[in-house]
């Protein structure tokens, strides 16, 4: 988040964990004026007295509210008022701590979580085919945008309270992709794809949202031969919530 985007419009650059006070609270007053018919709120951040909004959303009980962020701030925002936390692309096992710890916290609360997880699909014949065009695709990549978006994330991890942020362990090749999505490996041949979709599945994650290269023939191309094994995969689980891929 960019302190300039605070200033234009006059409003207060706050530290990192306090903006995620006053999101919280953005949150709960979106969901009261949502939800009910005459709204009183008292916060650090909002004064609400009778608000209301009409007509309805259609969405019952409100929209569903998508929220990212990795520090602890974020995760424990996400636990008490968000429904789906979205994680960087990540490892499996990486992405199972994020899925327990946060899915702990909003059982403190009596609440569910649902989580996705951003990727980069590269499906090809071979799996060396996936990897030879991935090396391309780094290989092309803007070094001075790469590298300058590096340094801000940095700085923007070195406000929160643990002092590292969202791409921390994030190399070159990981930022290239911004949100990660080269680590969660969705590279290779159809079957590898839909194998490593299938633990990420296993471990909680519920839905994936994807991005390719060429995104016409690729996005098409995926639908033909990667959704159908998701599909079977949701099918033999059906008492399980469905993954979604998008």
């Amino acid at each position: 988040m960019v302190q300039n985007e605070f200033t234009i419009y006059g409003e207060p650059w706050l530290d990192h964990d306090e903006r995620y006070r006053r999101s919280e609270e953005f949150i709960r007053v979106l969901k009261g004026m949502w939800t009910e018919e005459e709204f009183h709120f008292k916060g650090d951040f909002y004064r609400i007295n009778g608000g209301w909004v009409k007509p309805k959303p259609i969405s019952q009980p409100h929209p569903e509210i998508f929220q990212g962020g990795n520090s602890i701030a974020a995760r424990q925002m996400a636990a008490r008022v968000s429904d789906w936390y979205f994680m960087n692309g990540n490892t499996v096992e990486g992405v199972r701590e994020q899925i327990e710890e946060i899915s702990a916290l909003a059982d403190r609360q009596g609440r569910r979580v649902k989580f996705g997880l951003n990727a980069f699909a590269l499906v090809r014949d071979t799996e060396a085919e996936a990897h030879e065009l991935l090396r391309e695709i780094i290989a092309q990549a803007d070094v001075e945008a790469v590298k300058g978006f590096g340094e801000a994330v940095k700085q923007a991890g070195a406000s929160t309270r643990e002092k590292q942020g969202m791409w921390a362990n994030s190399n070159f090749e990981d930022l290239v992709q911004y949100n990660d999505g080269f680590k969660t490996r969705l590279i290779g041949t159809v079957e590898q794809v839909v194998d490593r979709i299938r633990q990420y599945y296993e471990v909680g994650v519920d839905l994936i949202l994807l991005g390719f290269l060429h995104y016409s023939d690729d996005l098409s191309a995926f639908g033909r031969t990667v959704i159908p094994l998701v599909r079977e995969i949701e099918a033999s689980r059906r008492k399980q919530p469905a993954l979604v891929v998008v």
